[in-house]
């Protein structure tokens, strides 16, 4: 072999090398290429089976997948821990109050209290191992530390007086709309009942068939509060059929417009004829002890004041002093309300 033919041999097994080499390189990079997506995680969104085992609910602060089987519920508030005892469901935790609603009391033993109201501590709930959190708006702050925990669900909650709908929105949630639909025809039942009875009873005495007319009134420590039309109590005496006091027959709207708020208003002393009816109900609930008794002496002093004495439903003695259940959220407070209507308008009047 020549020289030019030598040198054109080498040259031919440098290039051959040299396109061997990358060809193995590109092999080598292709696979491991494919090892390392096969190694990267599954988004979760891809995986079916979670959605076997849970349903999609859109809320307040977000999408949350929500577990078909609900065996830990905590719930951040009262008024959450009510709605998911009437539909059902026995929490592992709540919020508890200094003073917890007293109509409550029986479901809240054996439940492991995670703080004050508006105050949860997210460690108790780690503690506790939930399945499902469940609370208001008002915990948006803490919605993707809870969100870690356990899926979370926040609902809106403007005022008590939506409570018909926030059940209905809480049954959709926990995917219990028929126990939600039972629940509101025991209750429209009942005031059906109501109503028959007080014709009855109006026909029995011989006396007109207007409704009464239903004051509500709340004592707090510094001040007197009519509750309105579409506050908690007054939905249900909507409901009922019963009159309200022009001064508190006052709509979700007209109330926001003229005093900031949907469902009560502070009156003063001189005003306390607004709170003037055939019927009072009447309480002093507050949140502490301390506030309960501050309220309580505020009653009594008002009580011996004239303007007081010389109200018609003093001089008629129908006022009735009645559990925080007036100012209540949800339908186990309802059901005690409707309780005491046939107690104070019914039994007591001896129909």
């Amino acid at each position: 072999m020549n020289s030019r033919s030598r040198k054109i041999a080498i040259l031919r097994n440098k290039v051959f090398r040299h396109r061997f080499h990358w060809l193995v390189l590109s092999l080598l990079l292709l696979f491991t290429g494919w090892g390392a997506i096969a190694c990267r995680p599954i988004p979760f969104i891809s995986i079916p089976a979670t959605q076997t085992n849970c349903h999609l609910v859109e809320h307040t602060a977000g999408v949350t997948c929500v577990p078909n089987t609900i065996q830990r519920l905590v719930t951040l508030d009262e008024a959450a821990f009510e709605y998911a005892v009437s539909l059902g469901l026995h929490p592992v935790g709540t919020t508890i109050s200094e003073i917890s609603s007293s109509y409550l009391s029986r479901w809240l033993v054996g439940v492991e209290d995670i703080g004050q109201a508006g105050e949860a501590n997210l460690e108790r709930v780690l503690a506790l191992k939930p399945d499902l959190i469940l609370g208001f708006d008002y915990y948006r702050r803490v919605y993707a530390q809870a969100s870690q925990i356990a899926p979370t669900v926040l609902l809106t909650f403007e005022h008590s007086g939506e409570w018909k709908n926030v059940l209905q929105r809480f049954s959709v949630v926990l995917n219990r709309e028929a126990i939600a639909q039972q629940l509101m025809e025991h209750y429209n039942r009942r005031l059906r009942d109501l109503q028959e009875a007080l014709k009855v009873a109006a026909d029995s005495m011989q006396t007109p068939p207007n409704s009464p007319q239903i004051s509500a009134v709340r004592i707090y420590p510094d001040s007197i509060n009519l509750y309105l039309r579409d506050s908690f109590c007054g939905v249900i005496l909507q409901d009922a059929g019963l009159a309200r006091p022009n001064a508190q027959n006052l709509s979700a709207l007209e109330a926001k417009q003229r005093f900031g708020n949907e469902i009560q208003v502070s009156i003063s002393v001189e005003q306390v004829d607004q709170a003037d009816g055939d019927v009072m109900f009447i309480w002093t609930s507050e949140n502490t002890e301390v506030g309960n008794q501050t309220a309580r002496q505020k009653l009594a002093k008002l009580q011996a004041m004239p303007l007081w004495k010389h109200l018609n439903v003093m001089k008629s003695n129908r006022v009735y002093f009645v559990p925080d259940y007036w100012i209540g959220s949800g339908p186990l407070a309802a059901d005690r309300v409707i309780d005491d209507l046939f107690k104070y308008l019914i039994q007591e009047q001896g129909a």
